[in-house]
């Protein structure tokens, strides 16, 4: 029987990612006066961690899709094959 695969790996490591992302310590780093573009640093942190990480999964899990349905990039999509029948 063979492995979880590749993609559930990196679904994992993203995971870790996201816990040393949002961990206390480095988010106190950021946890300063400082303002960027009128907001403060931390804010624009979380935010731009979070979206990092959710692009990041849907990569992923959009490549995982494709290849489960087998599709490539020469090949028909089903809307352009009832088309043409």
């Amino acid at each position: 029987m063979n492995g979880p695969g590749p993609n559930a790996e990196r679904l994992l490591a993203l995971f870790a990612l996201g816990v040393v992302l949002f961990n206390p310590p480095l988010l106190s780093l950021f946890s300063v006066d400082a303002m960027l573009v009128g907001f403060p640093a931390l804010y624009i942190y979380i935010f731009a961690s979070w979206t990092i990480l959710v692009v990041l999964v849907a990569v992923i899990v959009n490549r995982r899709h494709k290849r489960r349905l087998g599709l490539r990039s020469d090949a028909v999509e089903p809307s352009q094959a009832r088309r043409g029948a």
